[in-house]
């Protein structure tokens, strides 16, 4: 076993590098706004001239470049659209180095533990490259779930100014003063869309695609109609205002009644993982026995059947305790 002063010298210093490195890339981050916001300032940028016509400020750092390659790619856009989904101020260059570094810390913690073993630092970085999709996953999974509750009070506060004799803009500008973040946040980024040229119906189509929801494809739908035919949108709105509020308040309901069911999920899933790590540490020779050469390959084989059995398992159990409404 190694020194307990060991584990913790090795903890603190790969958190200490963890950092660094998160501290090294928001400098050139910042860096690169300062420059261009310097540029802008005085006039300097260097303009470059599009098919269509219209111009473009070329990019002169090195991650920009980087990150301009990656969002023009099916992959780069689907990470982009994730961290605005989450709302994390990051670009998609910048998430990948994330990882990579989790895949090296994990890889780095797992083999001072384990004593340079391959496969055991092999685990451990993919276990530290899951960690932040992990968190990306829930950050936005949180964040959608906060706005669709705010949706019903939002959805009066626009009734209410639209029987003002307010215009939908004006609507949606009181509500980005007057709610709270996420929503606010949001339509906040529409009006700032709309006054920058861009139509209300693809701002609002752009809104759906970071806030993926019936409820809110709904409400787009009734104001991309009233747009182009016209009608009452207010007493529209509230109609659906009454329905959002039905569906909230059941779902709400049914995340209570499955609370249990979700959390024992997790909990057998991890359990097996947690016990072999401890096993691991307490005798190592006795996990060992699947790497032996007279083994191989029926150990591999058989951590990998687990392995997918828990899976599967922990997919099954979410399966049956998601319930659409």
């Amino acid at each position: 076993m190694m020194p307990t002063s060991t584990l913790l010298m090795i903890i603190v210093g790969s958190l200490a590098v963890l950092i660094l490195l998160a501290g090294i890339l928001t400098s050139l981050r910042n860096r690169g706004s300062a420059e261009e916001g310097e540029e802008e300032k005085h006039g300097t940028d260097q303009v470059e001239q599009q098919e269509d016509g219209s111009t473009e400020l070329k990019d002169f750092t090195l991650l920009d470049r980087i990150n301009d390659r990656m969002i023009a790619s099916d992959w780069g856009a689907g990470i982009a659209q994730s961290l605005a989904r989450a709302d994390l101020k990051m670009r998609p260059g910048e998430y990948i180095g994330l990882n990579i570094l989790a895949i090296a810390v994990g890889a780095l913690l797992t083999s001072l533990i384990g004593g340079f073993v391959w496969h055991v630092a092999l685990a451990g970085g993919l276990v530290g490259g899951l960690i932040p999709g992990m968190y990306l996953r829930r950050t936005q999974a949180k964040r959608q779930t906060k706005f669709i509750f705010q949706l019903p009070d939002m959805l009066n506060l626009m009734v209410n100014g639209l029987r003002a004799g307010n215009s939908n803009l004006q609507a949606m500008e009181s509500i980005s003063r007057e709610m709270p973040s996420p929503i606010s946040d949001e339509f906040h980024r529409v009006v700032q869309e709309v006054q920058l040229g861009i139509s209300m119906s693809r701002a609002l189509d752009n809104l759906c695609k970071r806030i993926p929801s019936d409820d809110l494809d709904l409400i787009v739908t009734a104001m991309n109609v009233h747009h182009e035919v016209g009608g009452n949108l207010s007493e529209i709105l509230d109609t659906i205002s009454y329905t959002i509020r039905d569906r909230v308040r059941i779902q709400g309901e049914i995340r209570v009644l499955t609370a249990q069911a979700m959390f024992s999920g997790q909990f057998l899933s991890l359990m097996p993982v947690v016990l072999l790590f401890g096993l691991y540490l307490i005798d190592r020779n006795y996990i060992m026995e699947f790497f032996k050469p007279e083994n191989v390959p029926c150990g591999y084989f058989a951590l990998g059947a687990a392995g997918l059995m828990i899976i599967f398992g922990y997919l099954a159990m979410k399966k049956l305790a998601k319930v659409e409404v």
